[in-house]
């Protein structure tokens, strides 16, 4: 607590220094209240004076100085890039229990305040020392910021997952729906009424922007660019040149069907080839010294046993 109290005392001498001896000739506030001095009148320079004067410490002082150390970056664009890049990760992960970005990022900020607050609590209550309790509060911190993240990889991995199983099935409901008549817009509607999965849903929502006016092409393509999987990427692309080109959409879903199929049994087969080496692991640490206690325990008992009554007999 003592260095924690070191640190932000430091901190604030440095802000009051920063304030009262600022670098250069001029602040910021400074050639910004001479600019209106120059463009504005008396009356409504002073008011703008008071209005600048009047904002609080923080924006005044430590929000340019952030703004300084951060390179002169917009904190507006910061927070888009953030948002636009949380966006396709919720996309990828299906909006898991119908999260907004706003939502989600509100999360993201209570687990931050939270779990080092309750980890700090902890430690109080149990007496730990200044340097545990340290440690603990940077544990927490790390915490805090890992496991929504870690949480909506592991949904983003799951639904992927669910995706490449899942896709040679919608393939061959596709192939049979075209090769027996149906356009491909209605083939899509009958994967969306017959199948329930990852699949059918961006293909209902793929359909939704169709009907509202985008063109197939282009709303096929922001299908793939949200999923992000590279068996759905390359279907997609197969479908587009199809339409493109004007081959038939039958003989490309069958062809694609096809390869999928294989795809799925290749990864069946190095799977299988992996699991020995997987299986070495929990066989040397948890089943060989099981099994050579059960073997080696009763022999080890009766040579101890022979060599005790050994002694006896030599001390007689």
């Amino acid at each position: 607590m003592n260095i924690l109290f070191l640190v932000v005392g430091a901190f604030i001498v440095f802000l009051v220094i920063l304030l009262l001896f600022p670098s250069g000739g001029q602040t910021d506030i400074q050639n910004r209240l001479a600019q209106l001095d120059g463009g504005i009148s008396s009356t409504e320079g002073a008011a703008v004076k008071d209005e600048e004067l009047n904002k609080p410490f923080v924006d005044r002082v430590i929000r340019p100085f952030l703004a300084n150390l951060a390179g002169k970056r917009d904190p507006k664009e910061i927070r888009q890039i953030q948002r636009s890049s949380l966006r396709k990760m919720l996309a990828q992960a299906g909006y898991p229990g119908g999260l907004t970005v706003g939502e989600f990022m509100v999360i993201q900020n209570l687990f931050r305040v939270i779990l080092p607050t309750v980890i700090i609590a902890l430690g109080v209550i149990l007496r730990m020392e200044a340097k545990q309790l340290a440690l603990m509060t940077v544990v927490g911190v790390g915490l805090g910021t890992l496991v929504p993240s870690m949480y909506l990889q592991n949904k983003i991995a799951a639904r992927l997952h669910a995706i490449t199983r899942q896709l040679p099935d919608v393939l061959d409901l596709l192939t049979v729906a075209v090769e027996a008549g149906l356009g491909f817009d209605a083939a899509c509607d009958k994967v969306v009424e017959k199948m329930r999965g990852p699949i059918p849903d961006e293909f209902s929502l793929t359909l939704r922007q169709i009907r509202m006016g985008q063109s197939r092409r282009d709303a096929f393509k922001d299908m793939s660019e949200r999923v992000g999987q590279q068996d759905l990427s390359a279907f997609v692309s197969a479908i587009v040149q199809a339409d493109q080109l004007g081959v038939s959409i039958g003989q490309v879903l069958r062809i694609q069907s096809d390869q999928l199929r294989d795809k799925r049994r290749q990864r069946a087969e190095e799977e299988a080839a992996k699991a020995p080496v997987k299986m070495m692991i929990p066989l040397v640490f948890f089943i060989f010294p099981n099994v050579g206690v059960v073997i080696m325990g009763p022999a080890m008992y009766q040579i101890i046993e022979e060599t005790s009554k050994t002694a006896l007999t030599s001390g007689e």
